[in-house]
C-alpha cells in the first residue's frame, strides 16, 4: 500500500503543511493542505533573532501538523525553514525547541535551495511550453529570483527583501521604495554581469506565494481561496497598480473587507506591491503570471523523488 509524503515550508510569515502524492510525471495530487500565519519574522531582531512570542506562535502549528501527520501515516518527510530561522542567533534552539515539541526535524536551507525548490514547484503548474521564465518569490524575510530556461537553471539569487522585514523595518514608503529600488538595482547587475539581461525581453514573469496569489485572489474576488483558478492567472501591470492605488489609503482593518484578503497580510500586501512593480518596472515586464504552487510543492517533489 502506497502512503503519501509530507512537506513542510517554514516560513517568515507563514507556516504550510503539504500532504500528498507526485506522479512520476511530476503531477501533484494533494491529500492535506495547511497553512498557519504565524509571522516567524515578527518582532525579530539581528541581537536577539527570533521573538519568543513569534517562536511559541509557530511551535503551536508545528504541534498540529505533526497530528495530522501522524494521523496520515507518512511514510517520508521533509520539513525546510527560510529566511527568518537561517539569519537567527537562536536558530539551533529554534529549531531543537520544534524537535522535541513536535518530533519534526527541521532543515535550514540558503537562499539558492530555496529558489531551486521553488522553480521546480512552479513548473508542477505552469502551463506555458518550453521557455525562458523568471521566477520570484516574495517571502516574509527574503526574496528569491530564479531565471530558468525550461527546467535549466541559468541564475538564481536571494536577496534581503521580505515582506515583513519591510513592514516592520521600514517606517515610510519612500525609505521601503529605497531599499527595494537598491536590491533590485544590484540584481540587474548581476544579471547583466552574466550576459543574461537579454533572456527577460522574451521571459514569462512568474510570481509564486502570498503576494501574487493575494493579487489574484483579489483580481477575481475571492471570498473562497481555489488554488486551481489562481494557477496561471495572469495580470496586467496596469491592474497591479490599480489595486495598489485602492489598498495603499485603507487602514490595514479596512483591507480585510476587500475580496481576497486574508487576515494577517492586511498589513503586509503594500511592501508585496511595491516589490512586485518596482521588479516589473525594471526588468520590463508588463504581466505578470500568478503560481499557488512553489517553494512547499518543489520540497514534496523531491521527497517522493
Amino acid at each position: 500500500m502506497q502512503f503519501p509524503s509530507a512537506a513542510i515550508d517554514l516560513g517568515t510569515n507563514t507556516s504550510r503543511l503539504l500532504i500528498g502524492y507526485a506522479d512520476a510525471d511530476r503531477t501533484i495530487r494533494p491529500v492535506l493542505y495547511m497553512r498557519r500565519i504565524t509571522r516567524l519574522g515578527g518582532g525579530f531582531t539581528k541581537e536577539g533573532g527570533i521573538s519568543a512570542e513569534a517562536g511559541e506562535r509557530t511551535v503551536a502549528a508545528l504541534r498540529d501538523f505533526a497530528a495530522e501527520i501522524r494521523r496520515h501515516r507518512i511514510a517520508r518527510i521533509r520539513a525546510v525553514a527560510t529566511s527568518a530561522v537561517r539569519d537567527a542567533v537562536n536558530r539551533i534552539e529554534f529549531c531543537a525547541q520544534i524537535l522535541n515539541e513536535s518530533g519534526i526535524e527541521i532543515e535550514i536551507i540558503d537562499g539558492e535551495t530555496e529558489g531551486l525548490l521553488t522553480l521546480g514547484g512552479v513548473l508542477a503548474a505552469v502551463d506555458e511550453g518550453p521557455a525562458d521564465f523568471l521566477v520570484f518569490d516574495v517571502g516574509g524575510g527574503s526574496t528569491e529570483y530564479t531565471l530558468a530556461c525550461s527546467d535549466k537553471v541559468l541564475f538564481t539569487e536571494s536577496i534581503p527583501l521580505g515582506v515583513v522585514r519591510l513592514t516592520e523595518g521600514k517606517i515610510t514608503l519612500p525609505a521601503m521604495e529605497e531599499k527595494i529600488l537598491r536590491e533590485l538595482r544590484t540584481l540587474r547587475e548581476k544579471l547583466g554581469g552574466k550576459g543574461l539581461l537579454p533572456r527577460l525581453e522574451n521571459a514569462v514573469l512568474v510570481g509564486t506565494a502570498g503576494t501574487a496569489t493575494t493579487l489574484a485572489a483579489i483580481s477575481m474576488e475571492m471570498t473562497d481561496y481555489d488554488y486551481r483558478r489562481v494557477n496561471n492567472y495572469v495580470m496586467e501591470m496596469e491592474e497591479i497598480r490599480n489595486i495598489y492605488a485602492k489598498l495603499l489609503p485603507m487602514p490595514p482593518e479596512k483591507r480585510l473587507m476587500v475580496p481576497g484578503v486574508e487576515r494577517g497580510r492586511e498589513d503586509l500586501i503594500i511592501a508585496g506591491m511595491l516589490i512586485t512593480m518596482k521588479t516589473m518596472e525594471l526588468f520590463g515586464f508588463r504581466q505578470l503570471k500568478v503560481s499557488d504552487f512553489g517553494l512547499l510543492e518543489g520540497v514534496l517533489l523531491g521527497v517522493c523523488g
